[in-house]
Order: C-alpha cells, then sequence, then structure tokens
C-alpha cells in the first residue's frame, strides 16, 4: 500500500485501466465469475452480438434490459478515488459501460466499449433517452430498432476511442490495471504502447502477471483504493 501511494504521490501522470471488478462494489455483476451475467449461460457472448441483435432485436432488447441495466447504482469508493487523482494528473480507460465513472464526476474518462446510456436508432440514428429505450425497443417516430451505443461482439473500436487510448497509455508514467482478468482485447494489447519506464501496477482479487518491476495488490480493490489518501 505504502508503494502504491507513493507512486501516485510522485507520478506526472497515472492512467487507471479498469474492468468490470471496479463496478463491483456499486452492486453491478461482472461477467465472468460465479455469480456473474454469464454463470450458467451457454454462448453468453452470442447474445451480446451485433449478429444476435440484427437476427433477434426482440430477445438482445430482453436480455439487455434485465440483465445490464442498474440506473440506481453510485460510484463506489474506487470510482471516486480514480475521479480525485485524475481531476489532477490522470485519465480512467474503463471496459465498463455504466457510466458509474461519469457519474462520480469524472472528466478524464474514456468509456472503451460505450456506455449504456448512450442509446440511438439504428435507422434515423437519432439519439433517444435510454429510459425510451427500456421501454420499448422500436422508435416510435420510425419504427427502427434502437440499442445502446456499446460496441458488440463483432463490432471495432471507434478509432478516435483507440487513438485517445493510445495517447494516454503512452503519456503515463504509472500504468494501473483495476477489477479486471486483462484478457479481452483489444483492451488488453493497449499495455504493448506504454514507455518502457512506465511503472506497472495491477490491483484485482486475483493475481495477473504484471513483469518482474511491477507491482500487484490482490485483493478487493474497494478496500485498498479505500487506504488511499
Amino acid at each position: 500500500m505504502d508503494e502504491l501511494q507513493q507512486l501516485i504521490d510522485q507520478a506526472q501522470q497515472v492512467t487507471f485501466l479498469t474492468g468490470a471488478g471496479v463496478s463491483t462494489a456499486s452492486g453491478i455483476p461482472d461477467y465472468r465469475s460465479k455469480t456473474g451475467l454469464y454463470a450458467g449461460r451457454q454462448r453468453p457472448e452470442e447474445l451480446l452480438s451485433h449478429d444476435y441483435f440484427v437476427a433477434h432485436p426482440d430477445k438482445f432488447w430482453q436480455f439487455v434490459k434485465q440483465s445490464l441495466y442498474f440506473p440506481e447504482a453510485q460510484p463506489n469508493i474506487i470510482h471516486q478515488k480514480m475521479a480525485q487523482i485524475a481531476a489532477t494528473k490522470g485519465q480512467v480507460i474503463t471496459q465498463n459501460i455504466d457510466g458509474l465513472d461519469h457519474k462520480a464526476g469524472n472528466q478524464q474518462v474514456i468509456e472503451f466499449h460505450g456506455n449504456l446510456y448512450q442509446t440511438y436508432c439504428t435507422q434515423c440514428q437519432k439519439d433517444v433517452p435510454w429510459q425510451e429505450y427500456l421501454a420499448d425497443y422500436r422508435h416510435p417516430d420510425c419504427g427502427g430498432f434502437l440499442r445502446p451505443r456499446i460496441v458488440l461482439y463483432g463490432e471495432g473500436i471507434n478509432e478516435q476511442v483507440v487513438q485517445k487510448s493510445v495517447r494516454a497509455i503512452q503519456q503515463a508514467d504509472v500504468i494501473i490495471v483495476v477489477g479486471t482478468s486483462f484478457q479481452v482485447y483489444p483492451f488488453a494489447g493497449l499495455l504493448q504502447y506504454r514507455q518502457p519506464q512506465a511503472k506497472l501496477v495491477a490491483v484485482n482479487k486475483t493475481p495477473l502477471d504484471v513483469g518482474q518491476h511491477g507491482l500487484m495488490l490482490t485483493g478487493d480493490a474497494a478496500h485498498i483504493f479505500a487506504q488511499l489518501h
């Protein structure tokens, strides 16, 4: 903990790379744990694929509405501490689509996989309120299918988002990976852009390979972040 605090204090630029483990403390289930979204489901990724959305917009809507939306969820201590650090010298690149970093007041957030609370019509391209989407997946204006602005399996990442993320990694002298097994690409591939002298830190329930000079804090990220000042 002392080493982590010291690294943050002395850093010129801290970039956080975050995953579902950051939002579990806010009551949002992760994907791959025993109690996660995918538990007990066969081919769960298929349900969140572009092909499935096109072929079964009604079933896609039911699944997304019931499984992904937690509008009452509030940011936890991890979101708050990251927002505090990012306000002066950092950025957050998140895989999460729950919008909690923004809710925490963080202005320095790159949502790598999009945001559930930004919804639009695939036919007329108009933005619609997410509440309208939860009520019906058909757009009353044109009859087109509504969907959240998130990256589905089989879709590419927005090029501007990739470029901003790469810059955030290149500029960092401390990179902190939080609450992710770091197995989803291209997100996990961002690390290849880090400067050779940049310090790599991981905070996760299961250990990650941070290399010989990295710092691994194994445990509950909320508990660890609560000790930062």
